[in-house]
């Protein structure tokens, strides 16, 4: 296989690993630290992971089909090898200022195909290549197993049965526990799920996804122990546009969502040389670990060939959640957007989102009778603020270019893209497409209902935010979840994959218990404290982050406001405090100007925390400090601010967080 097809595109697999020989041959790759480990075998094609020399992956077979060839056991490989170390890459657009890119690896080079993996300090991957005569291939399948080496270990997952769109809530159980099928509502596992096995812990994921469906697991239950296997959505046979999922809802184009009618048993017709995602696995010796896990983005493409000097992170004041300052649908009108508009400049937001309702219905050639865009976008321009305009992908699909080119010269600065709730190739391929459509025009992007990322945005740093996430926008038909448990649990797994679209900021704060909140689409609210609700500006990655509330709710609510709102939404430096998925939460990040910022949130039971501040540098800090009153259980929207306090780096903060709680807090130098 050609080695400039490894060199180019895998960009960094190295140097250093050894080769030894068992009963079959084996290779071996260590990460710069010589704590990380991935293992293969040629015959069966297999792999396993260790962390300090325990097993935390056992072998696991894998192997791809392609064109009926059957690519899962060799003979014994020629070895490539390649290295890259302390080379790291500045960032705009990120939760560091820089990336760190330092791995060594190997390629495993086979007939027309290899096999490549990585070893980095932050976890391990591996991902398969190929170099096939002809334009294109036909990908019939992939097998990518994890086996989990105890089946008392702790899981944190979700199960579901709409691939491509994970919202679903997610649990903790024993590996053994793990059950799925469609008889039982649990069709498959998505990613990342996390685990811990002999105190040390893992977060399977993937990275590079292009061209290509995403990866879920199923159970296999006819294997002894815990044995995961892989699940992918086949290329559509075909398509049709609709309004609702019913049949009936069919329309010649446009529409809401872009339906499936029926799949083919075969992945996708891909190019003949290229490089497959990466199977990853964040390794860590505490799930707080995962936060400032760099692999995601490090194994991911680089930033296509474009100048990204122009793309703006920032908060947006949003108008759905809160349904137009609450006020419900009359609301949708020129003046509303004015009213937003102009709180956006008082306050020193960058964005302010038309979300559904700015054009008729699914309909975005022709804007509402109530709503002059035009005159808005102009207005929203003439005081410094971006307009980002909501549009269901099924608007957009096959007029990427068109809708990206058309918008921009309007003066719009970017597009929150929705409903593609799919997982297939196809899907895929629309993401990158309009991804770079929007790069060319300088339009940024949300790419809400869609899965979690894989890593675009280091390519296209205007993809922003991804939601996949059970986030806070399914408070307005809540019906009793327990939406504390879920915030923590989605900072350890869904977050390990990147930034979320999970839209915190709620004024309205509920104790917990159905009795207490009954869910509002008018008028929504959230289920724990306030400084919950601040504590989440922090601990979610979100460059493009979502103010969920109204104007008028924030204007009444300054002090706790102005807090979130400085609260910057990039960072040069991200640490994980503790916590784990059946507790809390806690993070530290540097903003840019050099001030830190720590924040907690806590699951449903009351609990005191250290916060470990030995974060900071050299010196004297003033803090800054928002925390749960000591009534917090019963009046949620109650907290405590405290200022003037200073902290040197190694003090331990003591927190009481009430049930649903949060801490938040900001250190400056003095």
């Amino acid at each position: 296989m050609k080695k400039s097809l490894f060199a180019a595109a895998l960009a960094a697999l190295l140097s250093g690993c050894s080769l030894f020989r068992g009963e079959e041959p084996v290779v071996r790759v260590v990460s710069p630290d010589g704590r990380n480990e991935i293992r293969a075998w040629a015959a069966p094609l297999s792999y396993e992971v260790l962390r300090d020399g325990v097993v935390v992956v056992a072998r696991s077979e894998i192997g791809m089909t392609i064109g009926g060839r059957a690519l899962e056991s060799a003979a014994a490989p020629r070895i490539s090898r390649l290295d890259i170390e302390g080379n790291p890459v500045p960032t705009a657009v990120y939760k560091k200022d820089f990336l760190d890119l330092s791995q060594k690896g190997v390629v495993m080079d086979f007939d027309g195909w290899g096999l490549a993996l990585s070893a980095r300090n932050d976890g391990v991957a591996y991902r398969f290549v190929i170099d096939m005569p002809g334009d294109k291939v036909r990908v019939n399948g992939e097998k990518a197993g994890v086996t989990i080496p105890d089946s008392d270990a702790k899981c944190s997952l979700y199960y579901g049965s709409a691939p491509g769109c994970e919202e679903n809530i997610p649990l903790t159980c024993k590996a053994g526990e793990i059950v799925t099928g469609k008889d039982k509502g649990r069709d498959f596992v998505y990613l990342p799920f996390a685990y811990e096995t002999d105190g040390r812990w893992v977060a399977v994921t993937e990275s590079d996804v292009y061209d290509y469906p995403i990866l879920d697991f199923v159970r296999d239950e006819s294997a002894s122990g815990v044995k995961l296997v892989s699940k992918f959505a086949g290329f559509p046979k075909g398509t049709h546009h609709a309004t609702g999922w019913d049949p009936g809802n069919r329309v010649e184009k446009g529409g809401r969502w872009i339906v499936v009618d029926g799949s083919e048993d075969w992945l996708v017709e891909t190019e003949g040389r290229r490089l497959f995602p990466w199977r990853v696995f964040i390794l860590a010796d505490s799930p707080s670990g995962f936060a400032a896990a760099d692999i995601v983005n490090a194994l991911a493409r680089p930033q296509a060939n474009y100048d990204f000097s122009w793309v703006r992170p920032g908060k947006v004041a949003w108008d759905w959640w809160n349904a137009w300052d609450n006020q419900g649908g009359k609301g949708c009108t020129t003046a509303t957007y004015k009213r937003f508009i102009d709180f956006a400049a008082k306050t020193g937001v960058e964005y302010v989102i038309m979300d559904e309702g700015w054009s008729e219905t699914l309909n975005i050639w022709k804007f509402h009778r109530n709503v002059d865009v035009p005159e808005v976008i102009r207005y929203a321009n003439s005081k410094g603020v971006g307009i980002i305009l909501w549009m269901a992908w099924a608007q957009i699909a096959g007029d990427e270019d068109r809708v990206a080119s058309h918008f921009a010269r309007l003066g719009a600065k970017g597009f929150k893209v929705d409903f593609m709730d799919r997982g297939d190739a196809e899907v895929e391929r629309f993401l990158w497409k309009f991804a770079d459509a929007c790069a060319r025009n300088r339009m940024v992007v949300d790419y809400h209902g869609a899965h979690r990322p894989t890593g675009m945005s280091r390519a296209y740093p205007n993809v922003l935010n991804y939601e996949g996430v059970h986030g806070l926008e399914c408070t307005k038909w809540y019906r009793g979840e327990d939406f504390p448990d879920n915030d923590v649990k989605q900072f350890f797994l869904r977050m390990t994959a990147g930034p979320m679209d999970y839209t915190p900021g709620a004024m309205d704060n509920y104790p917990l218990g159905r009795a207490n909140y009954k869910g509002s689409g008018d008028n929504p609210g959230s289920v724990g404290t306030r400084c919950h609700q601040m504590a989440l500006m922090v601990a979610y990655e979100a460059p493009l982050q979502m103010l969920c509330d109204a104007p008028t709710k924030y204007e009444s609510n300054m002090e706790s406001f102005g807090f979130m709102v400085r609260t910057p939404v990039v960072w040069a430096d991200t640490v994980g405090l503790g916590g784990c998925p059946d507790s809390y939460a806690a993070i530290a990040r540097k903003a840019k100007d050099g001030s830190w910022y720590a924040a907690a949130v806590n699951n449903s039971t009351a609990r005191e925390i250290e916060i470990d501040t030995s974060f900071l540098g050299s010196g004297e800090w003033a803090a800054e400090a928002f925390s749960d009153a000591a009534d917090s259980d019963v009046a949620a929207t109650h907290y405590v601010r405290e200022t003037g306090r200073s902290v040197k780096a190694g003090d331990r903060i003591r927190v009481a967080m009430a049930p649903g709680g949060g801490y938040v807090a900001r250190f400056v130098r003095r």
